[in-house]
């Protein structure tokens, strides 16, 4: 799909010089001399490679079509994860680098949605909050501030996050997926 440089977004995925690009920063410029352009910031899918690229605002690029679907996930071994689509019962498998540090956020059939580009999964999208168990956390110290005074706990697995001093070790809490940051107690 054909769109004006003018409608690049961050978190899109582009399909620019063979290559799968996602759009990590965009900044749209007007100069005092000549046309406006964009400064797009890609990474690319495939190679890890970054590129600056200025688009005229006049040029159309091509957006990526992605097919998304729900899987549930099973399990992981040493190198990948394991889903299984609810509807059709296919099993499909992930390499652990494209996970990433979401992984350790996986928990036995959590619902989560797969990018896939040309029948390939290329990205994955947890649910916006998971829950997880404290694992262990620091004594809170008397006398300080409610205020902005948390503290460090390590989750069951094995994530480290700031968490209010209220929160003890054995707590279940709420997890922003997207940023990793305490939500509320459970």
């Amino acid at each position: 799909m054909k769109i004006n440089a003018g409608e690049i977004r961050v978190g899109m995925l582009l399909e620019y010089k063979n290559d799968l690009w996602q759009v990590l920063k965009t900044q749209h410029v007007k100069p005092g001399k000549g046309g406006a352009f964009a400064q797009v910031e890609m990474k690319s899918v495939n190679k890890n490679t970054k590129l600056n690229e200025r688009f005229r605002s006049s040029e159309t690029v091509e957006k990526a079509s992605l097919e998304e679907t729900t899987f549930n996930y099973l399990y992981s071994d040493e190198n990948n994860f394991f889903f299984m689509n609810p509807q059709s019962f296919e099993q499909i498998e992930i390499k652990k680098e494209l996970v990433g540090e979401k992984g350790k956020l996986l928990s036995e059939n959590l619902e989560v949605s797969v990018s896939f580009y040309n029948d390939s999964p290329i990205s994955i999208e947890l649910p916006n909050q998971v829950k997880c168990k404290i694992d262990s956390t620091d004594a809170a110290l008397k006398g300080q501030t409610v205020s902005s005074s948390y503290k460090p706990a390590t989750l069951d697995n094995g994530l480290n996050i700031q968490v209010p001093p209220f929160i003890e070790s054995g707590d279940e809490v709420i997890v922003d997926t997207r940023n990793l940051e305490y939500v509320k107690k459970i």
